[in-house]
């Protein structure tokens, strides 16, 4: 029997469409829909647990993209055939969904949750990490799980000056902005993108463009819920709480954490001092009262803990480490602090520090993207790596991070767009963050920079980056500059902006409240540019500009085209030529074939080797032009003539046919010329009967008068 299915469309205007389905498929999940847009389809599914684990006080949530390659018509690549490890780009979408959805769950819900979202069919002129927040949003509203604030995600473009929201990729290469906006019906809750130096009031027009999208998509996900019937939401038990703790708690504990977040410290310093107090406060319980409710204690410490910082900020302007509200922590910066690398920096504001390597390549270093959904390669990358002593802990070691994969693109989107489009190499930085205590990732960026310069990059213009953090009541707000670690766990917003002194080049920004009010983003934007350029004029009084060339020890690399029919002569039987030349110049040799022609980078340190495969090249591809003149040189000698080399290209031979020595006749070849002598010759084209190259010396030198007949 087939089941009854119900359907949304959702009209985008320029006559495109999504539809939201359920009914059809994976029945029983707790809400499930197929959302499509053109041939690309994608499966949500919703699934919650109906009780939680004793003793978790927090959401266990999982958002999983997968893009399946049978949905492209594709093998996954790789000796086994089937699909592992996500990739990054799955995992960044996985970031953008769980990032919107999880400030939206009530606070007090514990069960574990897990949504899965999976690409099912692809059309590549739909990107379908566009379509994974509304998806993931459309399940949970079919289903009894308590998430009561529908939201959807887009992506945003401006090309011609007109934004356009969801582009194809082919569109996206046109655009000046790409931005993934997730927002409710009421407020924005994440903002994640890239963009060419736009303004402030530019970005600010985008988000809200794609706002109104945004509110379609959940009008349409409402209607959808009605005509399937709104299931009766889960009961559930929520967190166990204790009025006389609280009250016990925040009596003991409040003035003294008040006391400690007004004057001004370190983050050890400070951690320890707030440590001293809960101990005070523990001890005022049995030990009875503290296995009974110790974690109600813990619990009630942390929001006091957090209620009294904040007033600090809200009533006194002033913050955890002494500063006021758009004070820059002070910043020092080196470059070349790494002997042997191609370049390296290191930024150090406050207590967070990054360490940046450049590494530079051919384009056979270039990063290959293979997924169903793109596949490509990139030239410029950048890693980030957050190792726990980064923090003061030991912790176990687990591969990378999502939150490393995600930072580390935050980065190189905030970059990319500054490497010239010339440049000849393949560039890889990483990020190593020593010490951190906020915004790491931002760190990266201006260490990035330096690094950048330091290696002869010949950067279009240097960019820097801070982190914005809020504070609200609900009445009156604080918006933060350059944000401790502290302040984002303890605060409502963690806004990441990126730029150079012209624009914005990146941003990303999370919100963990139900609603952000536009003027207070405005305001968050302003002052993120003011920060901004302060913390850019530190770079720049570190390095000024990019040095004029690479090091000594880095690679220099070299382009040069050949025609395409040279490529085989250059490469050689089974690789012989390039692998020996390789060999004997100490360099690397790349060929890409592209358009008909042979785009060969050379790569390596010592010019000598560089000028050596530069000479190889000409040799190969030299071609004499008829009629003109060329040096040689005698390398072999024959009785019917000499075997020349032409001198501007060894390697090149032909052969000078004793006829065409003098114009007297000769009898030996070794009247005229001999082993290694010098001259010039004339090119005569092909013989027409021997259809090989001729040359001639006795072209270039007078003819000598004819004798008279004698009587």
């Amino acid at each position: 029997m087939i089941p009854q299915l119900f359907v949304e469309k959702i009209d985008l205007g320029d006559g495109r469409s999504i539809t939201i389905e359920t009914g059809r498929l994976a029945k029983q999940a707790d809400g499930s829909v197929v959302v499509r847009m053109g041939d690309t389809m994608i499966l949500a599914t919703a699934v919650s647990a109906r009780t939680s684990n004793p003793g978790v006080d927090f959401l266990p949530l999982t958002v999983d993209y997968r893009e399946k390659f049978a949905a492209a018509g594709r093998f996954p690549g790789g000796f086994f055939k089937r699909e592992a490890r996500p990739s990054d780009s799955e995992v960044l979408t996985m970031r953008l969904v769980d990032r919107v959805l999880r400030p939206l769950f009530p606070d007090d819900y514990h069960a574990e949750t897990q949504v899965m979202i999976q690409l099912m069919s692809h059309d590549e002129e739909v990107m379908p990490d566009a379509l994974a927040g509304l998806a993931a949003s459309a399940a949970l509203a079919v289903s009894d799980i308590p998430f009561y604030n529908l939201i959807s995600e887009v992506r945003v473009a401006r090309i011609d000056g007109k934004f356009v929201i969801n582009p194809s990729r082919e569109d996206l290469a046109k655009s000046d902005i790409d931005m993934m906006i997730g927002a409710s019906m009421d407020s924005v809750a994440m903002v994640e993108g890239e963009m060419k130096e736009i303004s402030e009031a530019e970005m600010v027009e985008a988000i809200k463009f794609a706002h109104e999208a945004i509110k379609i998509q959940i009008q349409a996900q409402l209607r959808l819920q009605a005509a399937f019937g709104k299931k009766e939401i889960r009961t559930y038990e929520g967190e166990k709480e204790n009025e006389e703790i609280y009250k016990k708690v925040k009596a003991a504990a409040y003035d003294k954490i008040y006391a400690i977040a007004k004057v001004g410290s370190a983050k050890h310093e400070r951690s320890a001092a707030f440590a001293e107090v809960k101990e005070e406060v523990k001890a005022l319980f049995t030990e009875e009262e503290l296995a009974a409710d110790g974690d109600l204690v813990s619990k009630y410490f942390y929001k006091t803990n957090k209620e009294a910082v904040r007033n600090v900020v809200l009533e006194l302007g002033l913050r955890l480490d002494g500063r006021k509200t758009t004070d820059i922590r002070p910043i020092w910066c080196e470059t070349d602090y790494l002997p042997r690398v191609h370049g390296s920096s290191l930024f150090t504001r406050g207590e967070t520090q990054a360490l940046a390597t450049v590494t530079l390549g051919t384009s056979r270093e270039a990063n290959q993207i293979d997924s169903p959904s793109e596949q490509g390669e990139e030239k410029f990358y950048l890693h980030y790596n957050f190792p726990p002593f980064s923090t003061g802990e030991a912790k176990p070691l687990r591969g990378t991070s999502r939150r490393e994969v995600g930072h580390g693109n935050l980065a190189q989107r905030a970059l990319k767009n500054m490497i010239p489009a010339d440049c000849p190499y393949t560039i890889r930085i990483v990020s190593e963050v020593l010490e951190s205590n906020g915004s790491s990732s931002m760190a990266t960026v201006c260490a990035g920079t330096m690094a950048l310069m330091d290696a002869g990059v010949q950067m279009v213009k240097p960019v820097s980056g801070i982190a914005m953090g809020l504070i609200t009541d609900g009445e009156k707000f604080a918006v933060l500059s350059d944000i401790l670690g502290d302040e984002d766990h303890l605060g409502d917003m963690d806004f990441k902006v990126t730029g150079t002194a012209d624009g914005i080049t990146a941003c990303q920004m999370d919100i963990k409240i139900d609603g952000l009010r536009y003027d207070i983003m405005e305001q968050a934007l302003g002052q993120a540019r003011e920060g901004r350029l302060h913390i850019l004029g530190k770079l720049t009084e570190t390095i000024a500009a990019p040095r004029a060339d690479v090091k000594a020890h880095s690679p220099k690399i070299i382009t040069r085209t050949i025609p395409g029919n040279f490529i085989g002569a250059l490469i050689g039987p089974g690789g012989k030529v390039i692998q020996e030349l390789q060999k004997a110049t100490g360099t690397t040799i790349v060929i890409n074939e592209v358009d008909e022609q042979g785009v060969i980078e050379i790569l390596g340190t010592d010019p000598a080797g560089i000028e050596a495969v530069l000479a190889k090249i000409q040799s190969i591809t030299f071609k004499p032009q008829m009629g003109e003149a060329y040096e040689v040189k005698v390398i072999k000698m024959l009785d019917f003539g000499a075997v020349v080399e032409y001198t501007a290209a060894p390697g090149n031979e032909v052969l000078l046919h004793v006829s065409e020595l003098a114009w007297e006749r000769t009898e030996n070849v070794t009247d005229v010329v001999n082993m290694g002598d010098v001259f010039q010759v004339k090119y005569l084209g092909l013989d027409p009967k021997t259809r090989k190259e001729k040359v001639s010396r006795k072209a270039l030198l007078p003819r000598p008068p004819r004798e008279e007949k004698k009587e």
